[in-house]
């Protein structure tokens, strides 16, 4: 999505969105419309994945921001187990829309597994008629049988997907990879499975198992090498605010602003990309991060609505300003506020 914010003469600042997909993007002939510094920050944007904010060159001083959209991370947790019950709860709170598949009615179910965005009550072998794989899913595979492990796996690997991991000892995984490499699959891709799943962190509890195992999915998400750890770079994924995303895909012509993070610099409550919607009667949805700095946007929200115009408003989080806060945060945000 590209924000255009503008001044015209005699008139408030405004802005206007063009949202483009990634198809439109990888085209040849894409942008030959648009000046060269935004068409080339939509494809630095998508690859980075940050958001990106560029002042024209020409006289009017046009200012563009420049965000990507990805898909919801996606988990899929195959087994209903006593494992896979805090998986779905932590990996909720985290963000994944979370699908559970188990064969076994009494486990696969929205009673067992009330944060699931899908439950589904299948052989594990057809179940993947119904499941569907891309670069953002990801995959932990905690059955309770050494066949059933196979059976997912077996399937798993003939599919795309960011990360991948299975319980199990190391030598009861080391049988399941020999026979699939004996049946003919690459060991190379078999490699690329996180097994035994999970962080080395001594967990024992199916809670601490849980953390154990999404501590790495999030790596895998957040970390462009997962295995280097905090020497490894990261990857600078937006803030993904789906409530927010949400009610603006309703296309509800009721007044309102929209707060978006468009810049950040030091020790901040939210990155960029974070949203936040303000109505006339101090409703909100969504958070910038809350505290003063929150306060002030939805003061200055207000005005923005009865003005209809558009205006950013930068926020110093100095350590001084933050200690007499309470908070921990000590850099400052941007904040594009926009009446909707």
């Amino acid at each position: 999505m590209v924000t255009s914010m503008t001044r015209d003469t005699c008139q408030k600042p405004r802005t206007k969105k063009d949202y483009y997909t990634e198809d439109q993007i990888e085209d040849p002939s894409f942008g030959l419309q648009l000046p060269d510094d935004v068409r080339e920050g939509i494809k630095q944007s998508l690859h980075s994945g940050e958001l990106l904010v560029t002042e024209s060159k020409e006289q009017t001083k046009e200012l563009n921001i420049i965000e990507p959209f990805f898909p919801q991370p996606r988990l899929i947790v195959l087994g209903g187990g006593h494992i896979a019950k805090p998986v779905t709860e932590f990996a909720a709170r985290l963000g994944f829309a979370v699908t559970v598949v188990d064969d076994r009615l009494s486990f696969a179910n929205k009673e067992r597994f009330p944060q699931a965005d899908q439950v589904i009550c299948e052989s594990f072998e057809r179940s993947f008629d119904v499941l569907n794989f891309d670069a953002y899913t990801y995959v932990v595979i905690v059955t309770r049988g050494h066949r059933y492990d196979l059976d997912c796996l077996r399937q798993v690997i003939q599919r795309k997907w960011a990360y991948a991991g299975m319980i199990g000892s190391r030598k009861r995984v080391k049988g399941i990879k020999d026979q699939l490499i004996a049946e003919g699959f690459d060991p190379a891709i078999l490699a690329k499975v996180n097994a035994p799943i999970g962080l080395e962190i001594g967990a024992v509890t199916p809670e601490e198992i849980a953390v154990s195992i999404l501590g790495q999915v999030i790596s895998y998400r957040r970390l462009r090498e997962p295995a280097l750890g905090r020497a490894s770079a990261k990857i600078s994924w937006t803030e993904f605010d789906r409530e927010v995303i949400e009610e603006l895909s309703k296309g509800k012509d009721d007044p309102k602003a929209l707060a978006t993070v468009i810049m950040t610099k030091g020790s901040v409550p939210r990155r960029a990309g974070a949203k936040m919607l303000i109505w006339p009667d101090g409703r909100i949805l969504g958070s910038i991060g809350g505290g003063c700095s929150e306060g002030m946007i939805i003061r200055q929200a207000l005005d923005i609505i009865n003005e209809a115009s558009c205006t950013i408003h930068r926020i110093d989080l100095t350590a001084e300003i933050a200690e007499e806060e309470g908070m921990v945060c000590g850099g400052v945000m941007k904040v594009l506020i926009e009446a909707l």
